[in-house]
């Protein structure tokens, strides 16, 4: 499964943020472990770069970005997701613009803490604990 991670669930791994930390982390695992191919939006990035380095520094930034980068692909914002998402009719334009991104890069769904944000979306969207669920679910019994 290809999956969309918004900011907020990337910045819970990379800030350590609680409660919300260790189903983050166990998605980052699966897509370390390649279970899952992990896409993030390229303003995912650049939203990264300024928040964290206010708490990490620059220099950990650059590092933690680069093993981001390694580890995920980028959906990219350009022209046609831009478009795309202004017609969709979000109340949120970051959200649109996240939710079409992922679109054009084929992913199946998208892992937010703010589901309720996404009630227009065509693509399926989890929180975290219940994409881990329906992971769980359809891998079945071991």
């Amino acid at each position: 499964m290809r999956v969309l991670f918004d900011t907020n669930v990337v910045l819970d791994v990379l800030l350590a943020r609680e409660p919300h930390l260790e189903d983050a982390k166990r998605l980052f695992s699966l897509v370390d472990r390649g279970a899952i191919a992990g896409v993030v939006c390229a303003t995912t990035i650049t939203t990264i770069h300024y928040i964290a380095s206010k708490a990490l520094g620059p220099a950990e930034v650059a590092h933690l970005l680069g093993e981001l980068l390694a580890m995920f692909d980028v959906a990219a914002v350009d022209l046609p997701v831009l478009r795309a998402a202004l017609a969709l009719g979000f109340t949120d334009f970051e959200d649109a613009v996240l939710h079409e991104a992922a679109r054009a890069a084929d992913a199946q769904a998208i892992v937010t803490r703010n589901v309720r944000d996404f009630a227009a979306a065509e693509l399926p969207v989890f929180e975290p604990r219940e994409l881990l669920a329906a992971l769980d679910a359809a891998a079945g019994p071991n």
